[in-house]
């Protein structure tokens, strides 16, 4: 159940009640998609790094280690060792990401493993049986992403077909989570918007989803190709068409300034690799921007990433010597900088929700971005 406890504008500050514990909105899920966070942080880690909620990849887990044999293990929070919420993606996004391997049909996609090529079918039922064979807290539809410079009539086409494959996901989950076996019997369903670049589908779409009284609603399809300023329009055109006492999921987005304009508009959820896969290459984001830890510059900096930083890595250890560890491709260097990252982009939503509750969102988003755009002072 989703509680609407305040609101700036078109800003949202929630609470999102589930059978594994409370998540304060908005909030960023922290990308594990192998049930992993990449960059050898353990579900212990994301404990102290004020992670609410963990996101793991449904095609992935089923190709291995197989979601049977995770349902038999206990499911997903018991396998990974973590007991607050976990949303696990439909596999719906890899129908985009493998179009070399793929074909679509009205009953689900036929696709190719990416690991050693054997040939998976996937359709709405199918998504939602390995979802429940994970036990994931939320479950999102299954769908097609259709690209965001995808012809209109076949954009039309593709949103047509999601509106019937998410009818059919409902029905799924709802016998699902009837049966005697099933792992999370409260498991929560997501649909997903889309219409790639087209405001009019994007719209139309989101009025026919929100008749189907899901849990909380997401608009996919964006931070694919598209620029900045295109998805922002796309937000401000369908965010208001989507149920406001559910919540709102953008998905794979993103930036800090992405997640602070979302924010704005009304989003709930957020999900991105970017603070793993940056940090794991020496990327790290602090409150004056963004700085590069390969940069001599930082070579005899004793300095820790960030002043005033609570991290595990700002704790203890100073820019040379994480610099150090990562020319010498030590693990341990990609482990701190994606712990600090981590630690960064949690921090921040608690300082939205801090803004939000207090009435001043709009000069703490204002304030946030001038910061982290003064890279001179690093």
């Amino acid at each position: 159940m989703y509680k609407l406890l305040k609101r700036e504008g078109r800003a949202k500050r929630g609470e999102f009640h589930t059978v594994h514990g409370v998540i304060q909105t908005p909030v960023f899920m922290n990308v594990g998609t192998v049930a992993a966070i990449k960059g050898a942080v353990s579900t212990q880690d994301l404990q102290g790094l004020k992670t609410q909620v963990e996101l793991s990849n449904t095609y992935h887990l089923h190709v291995r280690p197989g979601d049977k044999l995770i349902k038999e293990l206990g499911g997903l929070h018991k396998f990974m060792v973590w007991d607050k919420p976990i949303l696990t993606d439909s596999g719906g996004f890899q129908v985009f990401s493998l179009a070399k391997l793929r074909r679509i049909k009205e009953e689900g996609v036929y696709f190719n493993s990416h690991i050693d090529g054997h040939k998976i079918f996937m359709g709405p039922e199918e998504s939602m049986q390995i979802q429940s064979n994970l036990g994931s807290t939320i479950a999102m539809a299954f769908d097609e992403c259709p690209s965001s410079v995808a012809e209109r009539s076949y954009v039309e086409a593709s949103v047509a077909r999601t509106t019937r494959w998410l009818v059919r996901c409902k029905a799924e989950l709802k016998r699902l989570n009837s049966l005697p076996d099933t792992i999370n019997k409260h498991q929560l369903l997501f649909g997903i918007n889309q219409g790639a670049v087209y405001e009019d589908i994007r719209i139309d779409h989101a009025k026919r989803i929100a008749e189907l009284e899901l849990d909380g609603y997401a608009v996919g399809g964006l931070a694919v190709g598209e620029t900045h300023e295109e998805m922002y329009r796309i937000l401000d055109a369908v965010v208001p068409h989507l149920p406001l006492e559910k919540p709102t999921y953008l998905m794979g987005v993103g930036t800090p300034a992405n997640i602070l304009e979302g924010v704005e508009r009304g989003v709930d959820f957020f999900d991105c690799v970017y603070p793993t896969r940056n940090g794991r290459h020496g990327h790290l984001y602090t409150n004056q921007g963004k700085i590069n830890l390969f940069n001599q510059k930082y070579e005899k900096d004793m300095r820790p990433i960030e002043e005033g930083c609570q991290c595990p890595a700002c704790r203890y250890y100073s820019r040379a010597y994480i610099r150090h560890l990562l020319k010498a491709k030590e693990m341990l260097g990609m482990r701190l900088c994606v712990l600090h990252n981590l630690y960064f982009y949690n921090t921040m939503m608690e300082e939205i929700r801090d803004a939000l509750d207090e009435g001043r969102f709009a000069a703490y988003k204002e304030e946030k971005l001038y910061g982290m755009s003064q890279m001179g002072r690093l």
